[in-house]
Parts: structure tokens; C-alpha cells; sequence
């Protein structure tokens, strides 16, 4: 409409002269629409508004639901833990190692040390296995507890104190088949004992000793051979080395030679 009414034959003068007539008539019915559009509210009441009744059901945490979250994941603000004696000890041994092997950095110093204590702490433990079980071994190599152990240790008592009952020949020939050379120089002392009480040259009693049985003997000669027997028997017994087939042979030839005599003179 507006380029129909700019296309009439008007002088430039007129053309822009309707043109504001125009533009003013335009803007005034758009005043008036928009003051119409502001007369008119929309008025809502209280049946208007729509009111939720829905019942809405608590739903709790559970119980220590935070533990959940305790993963790496989970955290947010790591911190330095603080060093305590054993990583200052740590850090000290390893400034050590890292001078006296010119390690290139402190890790590496580290892990040197961290192996270095892993293997002192295995050959502690093997010792200490070393010492336990040594302590539950007799010293012939035989487990305390066990069925041969019981024969030598346990049943020591019984023949010291049923002495004059025992059999010394049939113990000395089955220690003999064992090879329990220890053992048998034991029942060669024990017999030697029963045979000096049944000749009356010492009163047999388990809590007398050794020098107790010398100083009861008046012969001399007597007396000298039992210190050396006493000897023998005190040296393979208690001795802690290992008794060679020397050794023992000789030990067994006097002890049969003494106990030989003192069944002659019986």
C-alpha cells in the first residue's frame, strides 16, 4: 500500500510528508492495541490452582552408606602422609647405600635398602626355624616326640633306677644293629655301674655321681680304671662333636675289658 501511494505522481515533498503520515497513523493503532492487550487480566481463583495430594514416601540413607565411597575414586584431596620413625630410618640407610654405591637417584637407593632388610628378615627366620628345631632334636639326630626318642631319653630313668634288672648285653646288641654308637657307650657305663654294685666295690644309688662312685672305690687300680671309663663316657655322652669309629672302638674295648674282669672276679 505504502509503495502504491509512493508510486503517485507527487513531488518529493509530498511523498515525505505522506510517508510520516503514515508511519504516525501506524504507530498509533499499535498504541491502541497494545493498551487493549493491557485491559485484559486473566483473574485466577482458588479453584483454579490444582493442589498435589500425593503422598510422597521418605526414602533413608542407608546404613554407613559412606563406606561405599571410600575408594580411590571417591577421593578428591590426597594428601603427603606424614613420615613416621621407620621412614626416616628408611630415608637415612638409603642416603647411606647412596653414597658408599653411588646410586643415580634416591629410589634406586631405596629399593636397595627395602631388599637389602626383605633379606636379613628371611635368614632371621630360617635362623630362628634353625634354633627351634634344633632345640625339639636329641643329640643323636632324633626328634624328641618321636618312637626312637622315646626309647632313649625316656626309658633312660627306668633303667637307671630298675638297674639290676636290665639286660645291658640284648640293649648293647640292638644299639650296636642301629649304629647308635652314643647309646651304646651309655649302656657300656650303665653296665660297668651294675657290675661294681654286684661286686660290692660301690652302693649303686640314681643320685650319685660320678665322684661319688670314685670316692667310694679303695682299690687303686680299680679306682684309676673308672676315672678313665668315667672319662670315656663324659666325653662321647655329653660331648658335642662327632664320634668316629675310632674313637668308639676304643671307648668299647675298655668298657668290655673292665666289665670282662669284674665278671672273672665275680
Amino acid at each position: 500500500m505504502i509503495s502504491a501511494l509512493i508510486d503517485l505522481k507527487l513531488n518529493p515533498l509530498n511523498k515525505f510528508l505522506l510517508l510520516l503520515l503514515l508511519l504516525f497513523c501506524f504507530q498509533l493503532e499499535a498504541q491502541d492495541s497494545l493498551a487493549v492487550a493491557k485491559k485484559e487480566k486473566i483473574v485466577f481463583t482458588q479453584k483454579d490452582i490444582a493442589i498435589d495430594s500425593t503422598s510422597i514416601a521418605l526414602k533413608p540413607f542407608a546404613k554407613n552408606f559412606k563406606k561405599k565411597y571410600t575408594d580411590e575414586a571417591f577421593i578428591y584431596e590426597f594428601k603427603t602422609p606424614e613420615k613416621n620413625a621407620w621412614d626416616r630410618f628408611l630415608e637415612w640407610l638409603a642416603s647411606i647405600f647412596k653414597n658408599l654405591f653411588r646410586f643415580t637417584s634416591d629410589e634406586n637407593a631405596m629399593d636397595f635398602v627395602v631388599i637389602l632388610l626383605k633379606t636379613i628378615a628371611v635368614l632371621i627366620v630360617i635362623f630362628v626355624i634353625y634354633l627351634i628345631v634344633k632345640a625339639f632334636i636329641n643329640k643323636e639326630g632324633q626328634w624328641i616326640f618321636g618312637k626312637s626318642s622315646d626309647k632313649k631319653i625316656i626309658h633312660y630313668d627306668e633303667i637307671e633306677k630298675n638297674l639290676h634288672l636290665v639286660d645291658f648285653e640284648k640293649l648293647i646288641q640292638n644299639s650296636l644293629q642301629s649304629g647308635e654308637n652314643r647309646l651304646t657307650i651309655r649302656y657300656y657305663y650303665l653296665w660297668l655301674l651294675k657290675k661294681m654294685s654286684e661286686n660290692q666295690i660301690i652302693v649303686w644309688d640314681v643320685e650319685k655321681t660320678n665322684s661319688d662312685y670314685l670316692y667310694e672305690i679303695k682299690n687303686p687300680t680299680q679306682k684309676e680304671e673308672f676315672e678313665y671309663l668315667s672319662y670315656l663316657y663324659n666325653y662321647i655322652w655329653y660331648g658335642e662333636f662327632e664320634l668316629d669309629e675310632k674313637t668308639f672302638t676304643k671307648a668299647k674295648n675298655a668298657f668290655e675289658k673292665a666289665i670282662k674282669t669284674l665278671n672273672n672276679n665275680g
